[in-house]
């Protein structure tokens, strides 16, 4: 279609829409041939097309003219243009495509950004940016742009980060390698870019929701303050969580995700020890993922959320795997499935499918903003294998993040017990009393969905050890 392409179609990590404006039906609906001039030479694809053509009544119910009967929630919208070669030099402009092929990939894991496709994106290659056209075109929020070129025997990219509706230049990263080895050697260069697109959108939206009142906040901006917020270390911020997600539920009241959002803030309220009335929080949770999946049934993430509601509130180990088991046959990439199928492996005793299950979700989510969460179940999928000292790095790192999360205080404390570091262990005891006066370990196994596996019965050992 050439340059006509980004005329009529644009497409991002969930649907792909036609201009109708632009276009013109000759005939009726189901008239012609089915998928016509789609040349795709593989056996099991020709025979289905084939029997769906020698159905003609099958074809006619084929028809429909909306692409989705689900709304998607309301998310930043984000575009990634192909780096411009400076010298024009044809090996760099495929180099620069790819680049911004595989940043477009990475970002669309995330269900917290709408990522405009590569091939809507690539319409704009080979031009200067003009952010005013690439706004008006895509409808984005943010774009990443930049150029690359060669100097001796390295490539060099440039990439900057720009906010679309303001032409502000959020960030600047630069990545260089050897021209031969540039594909291969090219993978930290593209994750610290897609962690900073993270990043700086988490920021922004933070800044402009500060101080502004709800009524005022755009759409796009709701939903990833009230998850960002979510996963803040202070009471304050997850209280005000709520009032932002509840207004993204008024907003957007048949929007699977955003009720599943609102399910997940209930479970961490529970699970983080802040609710007043943890039965009221359970039903809650509970309720909001079941409306969800009234809403979606194959939404992956919905299913992900109401296992993690199953798992560790209700400890319905059984339901939560076959949740996340649907989860991940409906979308192979969502990472939090897998973390959390992790942790449920890890409660299991099962530490080695753990930790693959745990270190695939890290690999599969480097943008989102609540990368402590993901360390903190890295810990505790170690815990499960007995490798203490792992566990011991992913609890560290996790509460550089957030100091507040107390399964990861509890996983410190386990981890080092076990490495024989009890004064240590003794002073995040300390830090755990203080965070949850009221914790005891007669309440923990009580509650705990690993009480009745080794793992759990290590953490109460340890627990007991420093004074609990």
């Amino acid at each position: 279609m050439g340059p006509y392409y980004g005329q009529l179609i644009t497409t991002n990590n969930s649907e792909v829409t036609l201009d109708l404006g632009k276009v013109t039906f000759v005939g009726k609906p189901g008239q012609g041939t089915f998928l016509e001039g789609l040349d795709i030479q593989s056996p099991d694809f020709i025979d289905w097309c084939n029997g769906i053509r020698a159905q003609p009544d099958q074809i006619y119910s084929l028809f429909r003219p909306a692409s989705s009967s689900q709304p998607h929630p309301p998310v930043p919208t984000v575009t990634v243009l192909p780096l411009l070669s400076i010298e024009n030099n044809p090996e760099l402009s495929v180099l620069g495509d790819w680049f911004a092929e595989e940043i477009c990939r990475s970002l669309s894991r995330t269900n917290l950004l709408s990522v405009i496709s590569h091939l809507s994106s690539r319409a704009f290659s080979g031009r200067r940016i003009d952010i005013d056209v690439i706004r008006d075109k895509l409808g984005v929020d943010y774009c990443v742009s930049g150029n690359i070129h060669r100097l001796d025997d390295q490539v060099i990219t440039d990439v900057d980060f720009l906010d679309a509706r303001s032409g502000r230049i959020l960030w600047t990263r630069r990545f260089s390698g050897k021209f031969r080895d540039f594909i291969s050697d090219a993978g930290q260069g593209l994750t610290n870019i897609v962690q900073a697109v993270g990043s700086a959108i988490a920021s922004d939206t933070l800044n402009y929701v500060r101080g502004r009142p709800i009524t005022e906040i755009a759409d796009h901006r709701l939903l990833m303050a009230g998850v960002s917020l979510m996963h803040r270390t202070t009471l304050r911020d997850f209280a005000q969580s709520r009032e932002l997600l509840d207004e993204a539920v008024r907003r957007s009241p048949r929007s699977a995700e955003v009720l599943a959002w609102r399910g997940k803030w209930h479970i961490l309220s529970v699970v983080n020890g802040w609710s007043s009335d943890p039965a009221q929080d359970t039903k809650s949770a509970v309720g909001s993922t079941a409306k969800a999946l009234d809403i979606d049934p194959e939404n992956a993430f919905c299913l992900t959320i109401d296992g993690f509601a199953h798992n560790n509130l209700l400890r319905r180990l059984d339901v939560a795997s076959d949740r996340y088991g649907m989860a991940l046959a409906e979308n192979p990439n969502e990472a939090l499935s897998w973390l959390l199928r992790g942790a449920l492996f890890a409660f299991q005793d099962a530490g080695q499918q753990a930790i693959h299950a745990a270190e695939k979700a890290r690999q599969l989510s480097p943008i989102d903003p609540f990368k402590y969460f993901f360390d903190s179940l890295c810990a505790t999928a170690y815990l499960s294998a007995e490798d203490y000292g792992q566990a011991l790095k992913f609890a560290d790192m996790s509460l550089e993040r957030n100091q507040r999360h107390l399964s990861t205080l509890r996983a410190k404390i386990t981890a080092l017990h076990f490495l024989d570091r009890t004064e240590e262990a003794k002073e995040v005891a300390a830090e755990l009393r203080r965070r949850q006066p009221d914790f005891s370990v007669e309440n923990y196994m009580r509650a705990h969905p690993a009480a009745d596996y080794q793992i759990g019965k290590n953490a109460a050992l340890a627990l007991t050890a420093v004074g609990f």
